[in-house]
Order: structure tokens, then sequence, then C-alpha cells
């Protein structure tokens, strides 16, 4: 007959596992029947008697219960303490549409139209959208046709009509006969009037 000891190391697993349960057992419930050691001073003195109503109660001594009221009777001495309270509040009444009084926080002095000391808030103003470098100078329609321009930047020469975008940055928005109104599309700055030039 054999006992299932062929595998030695499941074994030692085994018995290693029911060592430290049967520790960690005794560890938890060793205190509820040994109780405390003698206590070494009359301060000490009640801690037996809070390890006893810990191990009782499992709560500690100091601690109060919660008693939960299930008693369903109506208890009218609370109830007429509730209608007795009255409501303090600051004598503004919210079901009446009313303007909040005006209160001014400092003197003003005759002839000053703002409180000393008084900082008036201006927005800010926007910043200046960078100048678009382009230069217009031609236009490359035929009659007929819609109306196509040259645009210039550096080197590079751009023919477009109203709509495109030149660069895949500035968009043309209108073509008059003495400037093109063009917008840059990445800093999403208004439309800038670019005259015709010669050369």
């Amino acid at each position: 007959m054999q006992l299932g000891l062929e595998n030695k190391k499941k074994t030692i697993w085994a018995v290693a596992l029911a060592v430290v349960a049967l520790l960690a057992v005794a560890y938890e419930f060793i205190p509820f029947f040994t109780g405390a050691s003698e206590p070494a001073s009359s301060a000490q003195a009640a801690a037996p008697v809070a390890t006893r109503e810990k191990a009782r109660t499992g709560r500690r001594p100091g601690k109060k219960l919660r008693v939960e009221n299930l008693d369903p009777t109506l208890r009218l001495d609370l109830l007429a303490t509730s209608e007795k309270t009255q409501y303090e509040g600051s004598g503004r009444n919210i079901f009446v549409s009313q303007a909040e009084p005006v209160v001014i926080p400092h003197p003003i002095t005759p002839g000053t139209t703002e409180a000393a000391g008084e900082v008036r808030y201006h927005p800010p103003t926007p910043a200046q959208a960078p100048p678009i470098p382009l230069k217009f100078y031609g236009f490359a329609s035929r009659t007929g046709e819609a109306k196509k321009i040259f645009l210039k930047l550096g080197e590079d020469v751009f023919v477009a009509g109203e709509g495109e975008i030149v660069d895949r940055r500035y968009k043309v928005i209108r073509i008059s006969p003495n400037s093109v109104e063009i917008q840059d599309v990445v800093n999403s700055g208004p439309p800038q009037n670019i005259p015709l030039t010669q050369g």
C-alpha cells in the first residue's frame, strides 16, 4: 500500500504549510484562553479587564455601542420641538423678485468718477498678426476664366485663385483689381490686404 510519499518535495511543502497554518491559528486563539500576565503597576491593573472585554465583545472597552431605536411609535415631544423651530434668515424673501441694495465701498469725492485707489480693468489688446510675406505682382487669368494671381514668396512663385491655399499656410480670400486679401490659416489671424506691386 502506498501513502502518496513518492514525491518528497510535495510532502515537504505540505508539512511546511501545515506547520505555518497551525502557528497562525495558535497565534489568533491563544490570547483568548491564556489572558494577560499580571500587571506590573496599579496603572496597568485595568489591562486584563480590557483584554477580557475585548475578547468577550470583540471591541475595545472605550468604544460606545451604537444602539438602533427600532420603536415605530410616534414621539410627539420630538414632533413638537421640530414645529417650534423658527427660520431665521437674512430677511430677504426668495420668492419675491427684488433688486439687491447697492453698497458703495468707498465714498467718492466730488469731481472724481472713481474711488481712490481703484484700478479700472482694461482688456488686453490682441497681439498683431505678423505681416504675410507674400507679394502680389500680377494676374494669371484670361478673360472669361476665374480670377488667378501670381504670388511670390522669396524665390518661389505661386499661381492661386480665390479660396485656394498657398504654401500650405496662406488662403486667398478675395482678389480685387489693386490688391488681394489673404489670411494666415496657421496663426488664425485676421485677413490682410496685399497691394499689387510692380516688378
